[in-house]
């Protein structure tokens, strides 16, 4: 088993930052499916490109998202291929969550 190093911690810490919030969460489930123009993922998420715009920079800035430029357009894929793996186990993880834990009315505290 591999020690955690602050790299490591540090890593953690942004993608969960990350998955704390729904759009950005989303934005990083599509494109574990393929790399996408923002505009295109604006429409398939129903925000507003601002938002979109917002939450790209966010996800740029945690690292786990990178930015290619194609003539006078930009598309995003994940920064990482390793990253779609893991999200995708985490999404087995959560098939054994207690949707009533952790949730807004949380009495877990």
């Amino acid at each position: 088993m591999e020690t955690a190093t602050l790299t490591h911690t540090s890593a953690l810490a942004r993608l969960g930052h990350a998955l704390s919030d729904e759009t950005r969460t989303r934005i990083l489930l599509t494109l574990r499916e393929a790399p996408a123009y923002p505009s295109d993922l604006a429409d398939a998420l129903g925000v507003s490109r601002q938002v979109m715009s917002n939450q790209l920079a966010c996800l740029r800035g945690c690292g786990l998202v990178e930015s290619i430029p194609d003539g006078r357009r930009t598309w995003y894929r994940l920064a990482d291929p390793h990253l779609a793996s893991g999200l995708g186990d985490l999404l087995q993880l959560v098939l054994a969550v207690d949707p009533t834990c952790c949730g807004p009315d949380c009495s877990c505290a």
